[in-house]
């Protein structure tokens, strides 16, 4: 191919609970939040792979209740303050590098005051190596779901939702050809999607099986 592309990946995304779709994939943590106020923990780690939908899950959330939202690297002392007029708290993207203290008074805080807390990490954070004692019991007892790789039917939905939102007619027959032997990866379909819109439009070309392989040639 002799073309250069420059590709720009949307920003705007759609986080609506009506846009979340629902497999087995991620069913459990779907019906969990869904399940908000009458959670069975009050503190729950909802993990997965990087695109998994993490980020769907706690629009959801903020749906429902007074939120305070935060990436784990921005947390510093002024949260307290800050959290003090909200019902929940959502730390996203959780890793070894927090603070252990500060992750552990603000565990203390949403049990004192009956809050809630939804922490989103790649990995387990019961598989996290902390020294902090205290803070490793009490993430043993809070709620674990996992978000698991994308299941066949999750990404046929996600393909088709996708193409009939650009308006791009696509035959079942080259959906079947793309979930056969794209990455099983969340990022790599979404990165498909943008890469195929775009390609499929400086081409000027309608989408057939000639322009889908060579769009999964490029991620």
């Amino acid at each position: 191919m002799t073309d250069q592309l420059i590709l720009k990946f949307p920003s705007d995304k759609n986080y609506s609970k009506e846009d979340f779709f629902v497999t087995s994939s991620n069913k459990e943590a779907y019906d969990f939040i869904n399940s908000w106020p009458k959670w069975v923990k009050r503190i729950v780690n909802i993990f997965g792979p990087p695109g998994s939908g993490k980020t769907h899950i706690t629009s959801i959330l903020k749906s429902k209740t007074s939120v305070l939202e935060t990436e784990s690297n921005l947390l510093n002392d002024n949260i307290f303050f800050k959290f003090k007029t909200k019902e929940a708290l959502i730390i996203k993207n959780l890793n070894e590098n927090i603070s252990e203290k500060l992750l552990f008074s603000l565990w203390n805080t949403v049990i004192q005051d009956n809050k809630y807390l939804l922490i989103t990490s790649i990995d387990p954070i019961s598989t996290y190596k902390l020294k902090l004692l205290d803070l490793k019991s009490r993430i043993r007892s809070c709620m674990s779901i996992r978000i698991k790789l994308p299941s066949d039917e999750l990404i046929s939905v996600i393909l088709a939702k996708n193409f009939s939102d650009k308006q791009i007619a696509v035959e079942k027959k080259h959906i079947d050809y793309i979930i056969k032997r794209i990455d099983r990866s969340y990022e790599k379909i979404s990165q498909f999607i943008s890469i195929l819109d775009t390609y499929s439009l400086k081409k000027a070309s309608p989408l057939n099986l000639k322009l889908i392989k060579e769009v999964l040639k490029m991620i």
